[in-house]
């Protein structure tokens, strides 16, 4: 199958493209101007997801897109959040108008979408799984959840199968590329342990608990999705480890996988919420999907592997 991967060009995006590519498929990438093309790719695009003129051309010469492009920091959201819903859901909004007319020239599109556990706010219950009301409490959570229901809409038409995978925290290295963005906090404690800053600030006691799901087996999801798309139908999933692991787990097992302290600091408790952790019932069961490698020590000890090789540590 042809295959096009928006947003190709980022953590998430390299371990898709290598896992599609593995699977036999030929993966075209859509990328920004001066973005680098991941390797396994049979062709690169330059386009901007927010231009549907960019948009058209590719997505009629593949059968299937994996869309990933978006803008993902949630503290962000709150202080920009026009830029957020103009790039996640104008985004989806101009992908889906390329996907209409494509399927209205040569019949239905499969579309595979990289949604998020945060389109359920701040649950009372855990684990979350897909039957949890969809309540998001940010701009993040709000504009994907908004490109979910558009692609649901685009998909009742019967132009497109559409599946959403609602990710919990990515983590670990996309074969061997280590996780860039230091907003997040497997790269930070990384980056602490490194010596590339000085040290990690934990907000509150660290006992804020998180699901983390390795990028590879992230990356799976996104292959079986695709091979499961069906015109008319859309389909969300939840897709996390089920694994609880507080800020204070991580930074031990990193300690332990790493050999070494990761230096801390502290600062006042930020409101976030206490746990949010999944239920990844649904995806196994019907897709077969298994969080593989998504122990925290394997996490850890894969990005520690990647970090090293792309950061020197400080002495």
């Amino acid at each position: 199958m042809r295959v096009l991967v928006t947003g190709s060009s980022g953590f998430l995006g390299h371990a898709v493209v290598a896992e599609l590519a593995d699977r036999g498929h030929e993966v075209v990438a859509l990328v920004r101007p001066g973005r680098p093309v991941p390797p396994g790719v049979v062709d690169a695009v330059v386009g901007d997801v927010r231009d549907v003129d960019s948009l058209r051309s590719p997505v009629s010469a593949v059968e299937a897109v994996c869309h990933l492009a978006a803008l993902v920091r949630v503290r962000e959201s709150l202080t920009d959040p026009v830029r957020h819903w103009r790039t996640n859901t104008g985004g989806t909004l101009a992908l889906l108008t390329a996907l209409a007319e494509a399927g209205a020239a040569g019949g239905p599109r499969r579309l595979v979408l990289a949604s998020t556990c945060a389109v359920y706010g701040v649950p009372g219950g855990q684990p979350i799984d897909e039957d949890t009301p969809e309540v998001p409490v940010n701009a993040y959570g709000g504009s994907k959840l908004a490109a979910d229901r558009a692609a649901a809409d685009l998909a009742a038409t019967g132009s497109v199968g559409a599946i959403s995978l609602r990710s919990f925290n990515l983590a670990g290295a996309a074969r061997g590329r280590p996780d860039p963005d230091p907003s997040r906090l497997v790269p930070a404690v990384l980056a602490a342990r490194t010596g590339r800053t000085a040290a990690l600030t934990i907000n509150g006691d660290g006992s804020a608990v998180r699901d983390f799901v390795h990028v590879e087996d992230m990356a799976d999801a996104f292959a079986l999705a695709v091979a499961a798309c069906a015109p008319g139908r859309w389909r969300a999933y939840t897709v996390g480890s089920g694994r609880r692991s507080s800020v204070r787990d991580v930074v031990d097992t990193a300690a332990r996988v790493t050999g070494g302290a990761v230096p801390l600091a502290y600062r006042r408790a930020a409101p976030e919420p206490p746990e949010l952790v999944a239920d990844h019932s649904r995806i196994t069961r019907e897709l077969g999907w298994e969080p593989r490698r998504s122990d925290l020590p394997r996490i850890l000890r894969d990005g520690w592997e990647a970090h090293q090789r792309w950061y020197p540590v400080e002495k």
